[in-house]
C-alpha cells in the first residue's frame, strides 16, 4: 500500500452536536452538583432522591450565576446567587420578591441515558436523541470482570485524542516499558471502515511478541506472548480496545483486557478522557487491581503530557503547514472523515 498523499494539519474539531457523549461516570453523580463542559456547553448534574441523573444548562437565566455552584432542595436547584429555583426540566419554579414567574425563565434540560457506568448526555437537537443509539461497553458493569478507572482533561483538540487512540505504534515509543515493545510498531495493521453506522475497527495481531510489563506483572506470564489488539471505535465518543494475550505458541491461557476510552469534547482544544481498564482474570486479586490503577494512570497521564506539547506545538505551525501520513494512520484518517461527516449533518 502506498503512502497517502500528505493531509492538512489536523485542525480544531468541528463537533457533532447531534450524538451522545460522556459527560461523567456514574459514580461521580450524586446529590452535589458537578459542572461539566461539553461542546462548549456548561452542564450541571446530579441525582435526583429516587436515583435518576439529570442534566441542566449551568448558567442561570438572572445573571448566569453557575448552578453547579448552587444547591439542591429536594430534586431542585437553587441558584447560589439570588435563589432561582429550577425542576428537573430546567423550568423556573421560584424567583425571590415576586408570585409572577417570568415565561422566558427556564435553562435547558439535556436529553440523559445511564448506561455501563457512564453518563451519556446529548447536545443536540432533543426531539433526535435516541437512546437505543448509545454504544455499548458491557464489560463495565458484567459478572465476571474487575474494572479500574479514571478521567484526565487534556488541553488539546479532540481530534488528537482521537488520532492518539486510532494509531497503537505510538506504544512503542511513548509508553516503552509501560505496554510498549518492538512489536507494537513493527507489526501492520487491518483496517475496516464502517461508514454507515460510523464504526472504524482496526486490528494489529502480534504472534510473538515481548510481554511489556503491563501484562507481565498482572498476568504472571513468563516468555514471549501472542498479543491480539482489536479496536473498535464508534464515532464520536466510544472506543474500545479488546486486547487478548497468550503464551507464544499456546492458545491457553487467553487473558483478556477490555481498554475503554470515552472522548468527550469540553471545548475547542479543550477533552475529557474518561478511560478504563477492565480483566477477567486475578478477579479477586487486589494487589493486580491497585497495579493496573496506578499502572494505567502513568500510561494515560504519559498520553496527557505528549498530546499537552503537542498541541502547544502545533499552535505555533505557520499556516498551511502540511502533514505527512502513512500506513499506519488509516484508521485515524478514517475517524477523521466519519467525524467531518457526522460535524457536516
Amino acid at each position: 500500500m502506498t503512502a497517502p498523499s500528505p493531509q492538512p494539519q489536523s485542525p480544531q474539531a468541528q463537533f457533532a452536536r447531534d450524538q451522545w457523549y460522556v459527560a461523567a461516570w456514574s459514580a461521580e453523580v450524586g446529590r452535589d452538583l458537578l459542572g461539566r463542559t461539553i461542546l462548549g456547553e456548561p452542564l450541571a448534574l446530579y441525582r435526583t432522591e429516587d436515583g435518576r441523573a439529570v442534566a441542566l444548562a449551568d448558567r442561570c437565566v438572572h445573571r448566569r450565576f453557575p448552578l453547579s455552584a448552587s444547591r439542591l432542595d429536594g430534586d431542585r436547584v437553587v441558584c447560589g446567587y439570588h435563589g432561582f429555583t429550577y425542576d428537573t426540566t430546567g423550568a423556573c419554579v421560584s424567583v425571590p420578591g415576586q408570585q409572577r414567574i417570568p415565561r422566558t425563565a427556564r435553562v435547558a434540560a439535556y436529553p440523559v441515558v445511564e448506561q455501563d457506568s457512564f453518563v451519556w448526555v446529548w447536545i443536540g437537537d432533543p426531539d433526535r436523541a435516541d437512546p437505543a443509539a448509545v454504544p455499548r461497553a458491557p464489560h463495565l458493569v458484567e459478572p465476571g470482570w474487575v474494572t479500574v478507572s479514571g478521567m484526565e482533561p487534556i488541553d488539546a483538540d479532540y481530534g488528537l485524542l482521537v488520532d492518539n487512540l486510532m494509531d497503537l505504534s505510538h506504544e512503542t515509543y511513548l509508553h516503552g516499558g509501560y505496554i510498549g515493545t518492538p512489536e507494537v510498531a513493527e507489526t501492520p495493521i487491518t483496517t475496516e471502515v464502517d461508514e454507515d453506522a460510523s464504526i472504524v475497527r482496526v486490528s494489529r495481531h502480534m504472534p510473538d511478541a515481548e510481554c511489556p510489563p503491563f501484562y507481565a506483572r498482572s498476568t504472571g506470564i513468563e516468555g514471549r506472548i501472542r498479543r491480539l489488539q482489536d479496536i473498535e471505535y464508534h464515532a464520536p465518543c466510544l472506543y474500545l480496545l479488546h486486547s487478548r494475550i497468550s503464551p507464544t505458541g499456546s492458545d491457553t491461557p487467553v487473558f483478556r483486557t477490555e481498554i475503554t476510552y470515552a472522548i468527550t469534547p469540553s471545548g475547542p482544544g479543550t477533552v475529557y478522557d474518561f478511560w478504563a481498564v477492565s480483566r477477567d482474570f486475578a478477579l479477586d486479586d487486589q494487589e493486580v487491581t491497585d497495579f493496573l490503577r496506578e499502572f494505567n494512570h502513568t500510561v494515560v497521564m504519559q498520553d496527557v503530557d505528549a498530546l499537552n506539547l503537542l498541541q502547544r506545538c502545533l499552535d505555533t505551525e505557520p499556516t498551511g503547514y502540511q502533514e505527512l501520513s502513512i500506513n499506519i494512520d488509516t484508521g485515524g484518517l478514517a475517524a477523521r472523515r466519519i467525524l467531518a461527516k457526522l460535524a457536516a449533518r
